[in-house]
């Protein structure tokens, strides 16, 4: 007779299934080991067992389930069968297992990986539900956090090798912020604009999509527009500091909680709506006035003294100085950081370095405004993420046009002032963005696909777009 050893639930010696910190202290027994490790160390395990009840046994080697690395550690470490109920891992805690990479960066620092999924939106349930009751805050609430090292030499998933096991809950203003962002996103379900939601529209949780392909849509119950399927996330900046621990950043909310963090912000800046630049200098001490002054002034209204907000490094959120001219244009259109010819047009689309970016940023715009005389004032602060539509259409377009030309193999010629040009997308073509030159000068080259050498390009917002982004009231010469 052989007997089935398999390993679901024989640990409940080992730790109290009940209590989280008891969770957390056999958790410790898998750092420093790799996936590899555990799942050995679990065959043998198994052979002690059968061997004690004089027993042949079977080990269940299912080698699809190696992949999921989350699996491997609640059947081979906890011995609890997954099961897929909408209730936390350990249920009797109340504790969710999350297992996610974090990498070392160039300068030794430690960053999340990528973001960590939490749980699927049911677009037709979680509009009943309310944040302390529902499905997410109940399921995801306490997290049990299993860090492995990610290294991009090694090839297979069972060789990355765990460092850190830990609970973590949000609380304070991290909370409340979440809490927000949850209500952000419910609310636009209500609304019917599932399909509009966008990882950046949101500050730590967002809706980040989870379908087998980019092509899979589903319902949503106040709208016939289909959606493509969404789950609760929290964001790889946000990630990044809760794996440090520490932050090393300055927070703007230093003392008491507040309700609507994003409102708080506006309050501050609008203290010093109408001062100039160098009004504005005089009042917070600043002496030397360098190029990203206008930038630099929001950081200290805000309080900040280091240009580097906690609120903002967890959230993603990029800060723009916005400067509007009297007759209501914005002179200078938005860069970003230059690509690599080769690895653009090795990319697709939905997972290509641009887009992505796009959807997952935010941008806090510091607006400023020429008055009568031609001075800068300071007229407000703005949240803002681009609208998906326009990533899908606009920048879509203009991004493939881009990859097409590069395969092709770009035209170049010179001006009669020596100066290059190229057919890649210019902004008379495009309502949102275009590329152009980032280069040091005409020396600063990158290497295009077909061996020839050209300045270094990159995307750009364009202006006239930059502004029709932006609230009325900031246009408006009162």
């Amino acid at each position: 007779m052989f007997l089935v050893l398999f390993i679901y639930m024989t640990a409940k010696t080992e730790y109290d299934v009940s209590d989280p910190l008891d969770i957390e202290r056999y958790a410790q027994g898998l750092v420093d080991k790799t996936f590899r490790q555990i799942w050995e160390l679990d065959v043998k395990r198994i052979q002690l067992l059968a061997e004690e009840q004089k027993a042949h046994y079977v080990v269940v080697d299912n080698k699809r389930n190696k992949g999921n690395l989350g699996q491997l550690i609640e059947e081979r470490f906890f011995h609890y069968k997954p099961n897929s109920k909408n209730k936390p891992d350990f249920e009797e805690a109340g504790v969710e297992l999350k297992v996610s990479p974090y990498k070392i960066n160039k300068d030794g620092t430690k960053s999340a990986k990528e973001r960590l999924v939490l749980t699927m939106i049911d677009y037709y349930k979680v509009v009943e539900e309310n944040f302390d009751t529902g499905h997410f805050w109940n399921k995801c609430r306490h997290l049990l956090l299993v860090y492995y090292l990610w290294k991009q030499e090694i090839q297979e998933n069972l060789d990355y090798q765990i460092k850190f096991a830990r609970l973590f809950e949000p609380k304070g203003q991290d909370l409340q912020i979440i809490r927000e962002d949850y209500a952000k996103i419910v609310s636009a379900i209500r609304q019917g604009k599932a399909h509009e939601l966008s990882e950046g529209s949101t500050t730590y949780l967002g809706a980040v999509t989870k379908g087998a392909n980019s092509s899979v849509r589903r319902g949503q119950p106040f709208s016939d527009i289909e959606a493509k399927p969404r789950a609760f996330a929290y964001k790889q900046s946000y990630m990044t500091v809760v794996l440090n621990r520490k932050s090393t950043y300055e927070p703007i909310v230093q003392q008491s909680v507040v309700e609507d963090f994003e409102g708080f912000i506006a309050q501050k800046i609008n203290r010093y709506k109408g001062y100039s630049i160098d009004e504005l200098c005089d009042e917070l001490n600043i002496s030397s006035k360098p190029k990203n002054i206008a930038s630099l002034l929001g950081f200290r209204i805000l309080g900040i003294t280091k240009n580097q907000t906690e609120e903002f490094a967890k959230g993603n959120i990029i800060v723009k100085a916005i400067r509007i001219s009297q007759n209501n244009t914005i002179k200078e259109s938005m860069s970003f950081p230059t690509f690599k010819f080769k690895e653009l047009v090795n990319e697709e689309w939905e997972d290509s370095t641009f887009g992505n970016y796009l959807y997952e940023t935010r941008f806090f715009f510091v607006i400023y405004k020429e008055d009568s005389n031609g001075v800068l004032r300071l007229r407000g602060c703005q949240f803002w993420n681009m609208p998906v539509s326009d990533i899908e259409n606009d920048v879509r377009q203009m991004w493939e046009r881009t990859v097409v030309l590069l395969k092709d193999g770009i035209q170049i010629w010179k001006d009669d002032k020596g100066r290059n040009h190229s057919n890649l997308p210019q902004k008379k073509e495009n309502r949102v963005s275009h590329i152009r030159p980032h280069a040091r000068d005409a020396n600063d080259t990158d290497e295009l696909p077909d061996g020839r050498k050209y300045p270094k390009q990159c995307f750009w917002l364009n202006n006239t777009y930059i502004l029709s982004q932006l609230d009325e009231e900031f246009k408006s010469n009162r």
